[in-house]
């Protein structure tokens, strides 16, 4: 009885016609197609290719506006459209009157900041598609309403300015010219901490904040934590800035909730810098004798 072996010569010893870059390109281009795939699949899930807006509304400088209310607003869904992209549709199509905050678009300039179906947002990083319907725009939570979606800020910026945000180094280089350099651990250290857009998200979700208004709050904190950690900075400056926050509304105030850290848009490890900045002020009241 004969068998017959496979001929597999051609298979294993002809070399790969596909490149490694080949094949990375085909990868990328099936997850691209797998994305948009997902992508057509949500939008399909919104009714009629509409998305129903549920604003909040407060003008108490108009009679009969006085009193708060929510506006629904039907607006046409497009692929990519954000949250921002349908509260410009819906006041430059059915109400001019319809007031919030907005520049930059991209996530940078932090003046969106709404809270978005129960939850601390930016307006222009909020995907229409990811949200349950229908979408609920408010203002942020625990901050005075100005009108509509628009909220005073002045508090969150003294307490931003109120831990110095600034540095005062104890030497500076001959040349005016000259950079300060900072090696690239430390550059690391305090990397993430330098992305806060000053949106307030972090503030308004922070319950803390919420019933003390001398708190100063994750933001704030965050600001000190980018200059004391930074090995540019001045010894008496950083003395006295750990004194600031570790005063009696500062870092012991935090109940680790992580609120502020997920809430943050810009994926700043809030509570962990306020847990560094905590071990910091222990370390500086130890004494050995």
């Amino acid at each position: 009885m004969s068998t017959q072996t496979p001929d597999t010569d051609s298979e294993t010893e002809q070399p790969s016609s596909t490149s490694p870059q080949e094949r990375r390109m085909a990868e990328k281009q099936a997850r691209k197609e797998q994305r948009e795939a997902d992508e057509a699949a949500a939008a399909n899930e919104i009714q009629g290719e509409t998305v129903e807006l549920k604003v909040f509304r407060y003008d108490p400088e108009i009679e009969g506006k006085e009193e708060p209310r929510f506006d629904s607003f039907t607006v046409p869904f497009e692929k990519g459209m954000t949250v921002l992209d349908a509260l410009i549709y819906a006041r430059d199509e059915y109400d001019s009157s319809l007031t919030f905050r907005h520049s930059c678009r991209q996530a940078v300039c932090g003046s969106d900041a709404f809270f978005v179906n129960g939850s601390q947002r930016l307006g222009c990083q909020t995907q229409i598609a990811d949200l349950d319907g229908p979408v609920r725009v408010e203002p942020l939570p625990h901050q005075d309403v100005v009108k509509d979606l628009v909220v005073e800020m002045d508090h969150f910026y003294d307490q931003m300015e109120s831990v110095d945000p600034f540095f005062d180094p104890d030497e500076t280089p001959d040349d005016e010219l000259e950079e300060q350099r900072q090696d690239r651990e430390n550059r690391e250290k305090v990397k993430l901490s330098t992305r806060c857009i000053w949106c307030g998200a972090c503030m308004s979700s922070c319950n803390i904040a919420a019933g003390d208004n001398k708190y100063l709050g994750p933001a704030a904190i965050n600001k000190a934590y980018r200059f004391y950690m930074d090995e540019r900075e001045g010894e008496n400056k950083r003395q006295e800035r750990l004194e600031i926050i570790e005063a009696e509304h500062g870092v012991w105030r935090c109940q680790t909730q992580f609120s502020c850290t997920n809430v943050c848009p810009k994926d700043i490890p809030l509570t962990e810098h306020i847990q560094e900045l905590k071990r910091e002020a222990v370390k500086q009241n130890l004494k050995f004798w």
